[in-house]
């Protein structure tokens, strides 16, 4: 039975997860959408929408998977589809945004997250949900309403109620980038932080980027008080290369269950390094929180093998495959507070009560 209040709600779901548009649907009281998506023999994809949607308000759900590229272009043409059959408004409910990772300028590349939000709104989105962006200041390449939501109250409900004797725990920041994030965590359940520092995987601000270029030298004359100059070498300085010191944990975790704290878990080596670091020094038990579990390649048999003890993740991005592979892998539904950020939306409520003690550090 369908609400009066989410009676011209319709739901559209493309090929990326739709699983977790059924779990939005039901938890509104509506029925999906008639909408096929699928790929003609030459790779186009091709969208039909099967009910009326003339002055509807439509939320597609789609994710960002393995899949990438056909995710976007699915995303793409089914909003270009409902904008041009008169829907009244549009709302893409992507709940873990492609390429936010790509959202700083390195060397002579592009901001790809930039073009993204671009493409979305040029092609009918009128509002976008998403959730624990990779920076929030993503936000602003967007032309249309963002609602950045957070997965940080699930995941601490999960730290309280599933791990026995949480209160011996300490929050481990993965690398210095991390510690926001870490604090913010550490705050709220009243614990220790640590922080691993040294040589690992490059990280994103130590990669060499179009800034580090010399700059031009003009050959003008400029009379400069010389006292007050410091005469140095003739030319640029050269940048002097970055030496990190061995890993090493910075804070105690001897005796103490390590929880580490992120917003995506793709690449899981950096995790598995981190964690026989932590093992290492005392850590009795491992875990590893996050909102977007990619867990790309291998990842599930690098887990396995891996001195983590358990790896939470929601189910913003499917995961059943690694599941299957993994039995460390745990999944936190959040198909409730993407339901309800719709709801609030559709009748025109305040969104701030989703975001209650929530802070930007998370």
């Amino acid at each position: 039975m369908e609400n009066n209040s989410t009676s011209d709600i319709v739901i559209l779901s493309g090929n990326s997860h739709p699983e977790l548009a059924d779990l939005i649907a039901n938890r509104l009281g509506v029925r999906k959408g008639g909408c096929s998506v699928y790929h003609k023999t030459n790779r186009e994809t091709m969208v039909e929408i099967a009910d009326s949607i003339r002055g509807k308000n439509l939320y597609i759900v789609q994710t960002g998977t393995k899949d990438v590229n056909n995710n976007i272009m699915e995303l793409l043409i089914m909003a270009y589809a409902c904008k041009t059959s008169s829907a009244r408004s549009i709302v893409g409910v992507i709940p873990y945004l492609p390429y936010s990772k790509q959202c700083k300028m390195r060397k002579r590349g592009c901001i790809v997250t930039k073009l993204l939000a671009k493409m979305m709104c040029k092609s009918g989105l009128t509002h976008i949900i998403t959730m624990d962006l990779h920076q929030k200041e993503i936000q602003g390449f967007f032309d249309c309403p963002v609602d950045n939501l957070r997965a940080s109250p699930f995941l601490l409900q999960y730290i309280q109620e599933s791990i026995p004797d949480y209160r011996n725990s300490v929050i481990v920041a993965r690398n210095p980038g991390s510690a926001k994030k870490a604090t913010s965590y550490a705050e709220r359940l009243r614990l220790a932080i640590a922080v691993i520092h040294g040589e690992q995987k490059e990280a994103e601000s130590d990669e060499v980027d179009g800034r580090y270029s010399p700059p031009c030298m003009s050959s003008g004359n400029i009379s400069v008080d010389k006292s007050r100059t410091m005469d140095v070498s003739v030319g640029v300085p050269v940048h002097p290369a970055k030496e990190k010191p061995p890993i090493n944990v910075v804070g105690d975790v001897g005796g103490r269950i390590a929880i580490m704290v992120d917003d995506m878990i793709d690449d899981v080596q950096s995790f598995v390094a981190a964690a026989e670091v932590l093992k290492e020094c005392g850590a009795y038990k491992i875990y590893v929180l996050a909102t977007h579990g990619l867990l790309s390649s291998d990842a599930p048999r690098l887990i396995e093998d891996s001195p983590i003890d358990e790896v939470v993740v929601t189910n913003t991005v499917p995961h059943e495959l690694q599941k299957m592979q993994c039995n460390k892998i745990k999944t936190i539904d959040i198909s409730v507070l993407l339901s309800e950020a719709i709801r609030r939306i559709h009748n025109k409520e305040s969104m701030s009560y989703l975001f209650k003690n929530v802070t930007l550090e998370d």
